[in-house]
């Protein structure tokens, strides 16, 4: 029965020039004019959390793809979407709706996830009044840290979203992967603690300015091992049950929503294991899902030809209006 809900596909290194024709030709016949506007969908203390709306200028209520940005929780924001990805979600009929969130290590875990939430409960209250949004018709995209939060709505967000799209996120941030120290980073140049503590600061931030340093905090945890600490506050190895309630990879239930999983197999900074994790567990409980092999990519697929990346943006907005439908 599970078996049945699961699809796994692999592609390779090879592009075909149709996937950017086609997608040119969309271009050139979509001449829609998109209206941004920024809302400040929350304010934890002095720290205003802000998110962007795209949209056509049209009246016409539209169901809603939320974007949540990457940056290892430390980095980052709600300006880092791909433009293409936007692109093609708004020419298939959805407002985009791009968030921030309070960043670590000045904030911790379970804050930032009280903003994801806070977040969809602003789209579900405001969203119709102020953006056209259907509220009840919403699917959750992410990457990297991103894409972990995207799995994390799968189970802390109610009503669940209709669809997530992980790319090249997590489900297990216990993981060793996370809490010794790794041997990519570690071949780079040693971040001090003290060079690490002063790229970062002691208020709560959600928009980094710019120019920031704030990587070499990053660099320094993955470097030591120390993101589960710094970052959710607490330690797996002392405290292993403390990160129940943070990984989607110990939270999928059949309840969970369709789930659509994208992956290089030569990442480097987020194991492609963790996205097998997750396939699985999705498997086991029968949630109707499907993991994306990208042969070769790394981080993001930045080494990936544009013409894969339109392929696989194509595919995960059919995902997404198959599960919005």
């Amino acid at each position: 029965m599970a078996e049945s809900w699961r699809r796994r596909t692999f592609l390779g290194a090879s592009a075909g020039g149709l996937v950017a024709a086609a997608a040119g030709a969309r271009r050139a016949a979509w001449a829609v004019e998109i209206r941004r506007e920024t809302f400040t969908y929350k304010t934890a203390g002095d720290c205003p959390i802000k998110a962007d709306v795209f949209r056509p200028s049209s009246r016409e209520r539209l169901p809603v793809a939320v974007w949540i940005h990457g940056g290892a929780l430390i980095m980052g924001d709600r300006r880092g979407m791909d433009p293409a990805l936007r692109e093609e979600l708004i020419q298939a009929g959805y407002a985009v709706v791009s968030i921030d969130y309070r960043l670590a290590p000045e904030t911790k875990l379970p804050a930032i996830l009280e903003d994801v939430r806070d977040a969809f409960a602003w789209i579900r209250a405001e969203g119709p009044k102020a953006f056209g949004a259907r509220a009840e018709r919403i699917a959750v995209l992410g990457g990297s840290a991103g894409g972990y939060l995207t799995l994390c709505t799968g189970f802390l967000v109610e009503p669940r979203p209709a669809a997530l799209v992980s790319f090249w996120g997590y489900g297990d941030i216990a993981g060793t992967w996370y809490s010794r120290p790794d041997a990519f980073y570690r071949r780079q140049a040693l971040v001090a603690e003290s060079e690490a503590r002063a790229a970062v600061g002691t208020t709560a931030i959600a928009e980094p300015p710019p120019r920031n340093q704030r990587f070499r905090f990053y660099l320094y945890c993955r470097q030591n091992g120390l993101w589960p600490r710094e970052v959710a506050g607490h330690d797996p190895d002392a405290e292993p049950k403390a990160f129940d309630p943070f990984c989607p990879v110990r939270n999928v239930t059949p309840q969970y929503p369709p789930t659509l999983l994208i992956h290089g197999t030569a990442d480097t900074d987020v194991p492609c294991e963790q996205s097998i994790l997750m396939d699985r567990e999705l498997t086991r409980h029968g949630v109707r899902h499907e993991l994306i092999s990208v042969t070769g990519g790394g981080h993001g697929l930045g080494n990936v030809d544009r013409a894969r990346v339109a392929e696989i943006h194509r595919r995960a907005v059919a995902f997404i209006r198959q599960s919005t439908a």
